[in-house]
């Protein structure tokens, strides 16, 4: 009996994909509904991790709709698609790796870069900096600055501030990280007025 089911698969398969061939894409929905379970298994067992074998398998059936043209009719569809699964796999990881080099490489440059450019800073630039802070922040609500006062000034822990607001930590950070981008944008507006660079 299972013999025949598996015979009735494998048929009803190659007829999907022939129909598929012909310009019919909705064919293509009885390959994928044969073959997404033992495809997603497979590739779950072989990912690493960071790497999202549902991604993966969708991926490799999108390549191997776009190749239908190049798949043997009568041949073996599933180790055809595996090996398509394969090499999405393969690209996937040499992409992170090329990712993780990138940042590996360049990202304590960019920060040995930022770090130099900004003990160039004059003095006065600096001090001019400070003086705009001032008026920036002088020129924010006072509910805004109290945050900047319990956190700056007293170093108020996040969870005590949030229990004095009646608000989530979360929405104190969010809420701090709001003030620092409006202080920032304030100053880069002042120095611009000045005719000073950033």
């Amino acid at each position: 009996m299972s013999q025949h089911r598996s015979k009735h698969d494998h048929d009803a398969l190659n007829c999907a994909i022939a129909k598929a061939r012909e310009g019919n894409p909705e064919a293509f929905e009885t390959v994928v509904r044969q073959c997404e379970k033992p495809l997603r298994a497979w590739l779950a067992t072989i990912c690493p991790p960071g790497i999202e074998s549902d991604e993966i398998a969708q991926q490799s059936f999108i390549v191997a709709y776009t190749r239908l043209d190049h798949y043997q009719l009568g041949t073996n569809f599933k180790a055809w698609l595996f090996t398509i699964a394969k090499f999405e796999l393969r690209t996937e990881i040499t992409r992170l790796r090329r990712v993780a080099d990138y940042h590996t490489k360049y990202a304590p440059d960019l920060m040995r870069r930022e770090l130099e450019r900004r003990s160039e800073l004059s003095p006065n630039t600096a001090s001019e900096k400070i003086q705009h802070l001032q008026k920036c922040k002088s020129n924010l609500g006072e509910n805004l600055r109290q945050y900047l006062t319990w956190r700056y000034e007293e170093q108020v822990p996040l969870e005590e501030m949030a229990s004095r607001s009646g608000r989530s930590v979360t929405a104190i950070k969010k809420q701090l990280w709001k003030i620092r981008q409006l202080l920032h944008e304030c100053v880069q507006r002042q120095l611009l007025a000045n005719g000073d660079n950033a």
